[in-house]
């Protein structure tokens, strides 16, 4: 008998009204609150300009959720499109499923997109971003603990995750595996800002620091799991993943510092009119020249107005002669 456990909510759903609140989802959105709100501040003593993390998170986040959501949908299409299941449900984002993989991979397809147009370097703004990541998903891995799901191995430690019965698991006290990850990736966040300080990292070597970090925890989280995943060579998919990705981030952190090293002196840099929209500048131009045209005309009847007034003067005693 477990003396200890941490208990599972009954619900993963509070209605306020007609209006459902689902524990996912808003571990979700405040994740995306923390990530933006801490990579502004980062961003801004980079010296960028605030608002930017926001303006450029409107494209990472939905790609993000959306690629998120793909990656999870294919590497667990038995879920969806096996025998008596409904492909409905790969659009029921709210019942929890989203792999960190096809967020990140796809989230920075729409961090590229927003870059692009505000003219900054994608490197630049991942490493204010990265922290505030970890943090995100330190946030986001609660919402598995609403809806009792992604548990580890049975146990009875004092730490122990009590799941009750419910479709697809059975009762009993488990690892908190969701518990582990959130734990991880707080020291991640902590491990990246560490690391940045000290070594002034740039040209995304922060990010790839997260990265690297973040891996090396899912894997031996990965492992402790016991929800039904594909297995390659008898190990699940997800560590082999996190391997492969770890060796990337690795090889990038080295290869970066020996061809690009230091940190980006200019982020954000000012981007005029001429930079930022051709039109808007060629009209700016137009009328930068009707303005001095004006000038020069407004110059000329100036510089006549005291001749005709001394002329008037000088035509005065004549004026009186003839009177």
């Amino acid at each position: 008998m477990t003396l200890a456990f941490i208990p599972s909510p009954s619900t993963g759903v509070v209605h306020l009204g007609p209006i459902p609140l689902r524990g996912y989802a808003f571990c979700i959105i405040i994740g995306v609150f923390v990530a933006v709100w801490l990579g502004n501040k980062r961003w801004i003593a980079r010296g960028g300009k605030p608002g930017t993390v926001a303006d450029i998170a409107v494209w990472a986040v939905p790609f993000g959720l959306i690629g998120g959501r793909l990656y999870h949908v294919i590497t667990d299409y038995q879920l969806y499109f096996g025998e008596g299941r409904n492909w409905v449900d790969a659009f029921k984002i709210w019942e929890g499923g989203l792999g960190i993989w096809g967020a990140i991979a796809l989230g920075a397809v729409g961090a590229w997109i927003g870059c692009r147009l505000r003219g900054i370097p994608l490197p630049a703004w991942a490493d204010a971003l990265a922290p505030g990541i970890a943090l995100a998903q330190a946030c986001g891995r609660w919402g598995n603990w609403f809806n009792q799901e992604l548990y580890g191995r049975a146990t009875d430690l004092p730490w122990a995750l009590e799941i009750s019965e419910g479709p697809n698991r059975v009762a009993g006290t488990y690892h908190p595996t969701f518990l582990y990850e959130s734990l991880w990736c707080l020291g991640v966040a902590a491990l990246v800002i560490w690391a940045d300080r000290r070594f002034k990292l740039g040209h995304g070597r922060a990010f790839a620091l997260y990265v690297a970090a973040y891996c090396v925890g899912r894997g031996w989280i990965e492992y402790m799991r016991v929800d039904e995943a594909h297995h390659i060579l008898g190990v699940r998919l997800n560590v082999w993943t996190s391997i492969v990705v770890f060796l990337l981030a690795v090889t990038y952190l080295v290869l970066s510092a020996k061809l690009r090293p230091g940190r980006e002196e200019v982020v954000e840099p000012d981007r005029g009119p001429a930079a930022s929209d051709p039109a808007t500048a060629q009209k700016d131009a137009a009328g930068t020249a009707d303005a001095d045209a004006e000038a020069t005309e407004a110059a000329k009847v100036a510089e006549d107005e005291p001749k005709d007034a001394v002329q008037t003067d000088a035509d005065a005693p004549e004026v009186g002669k003839k009177l």
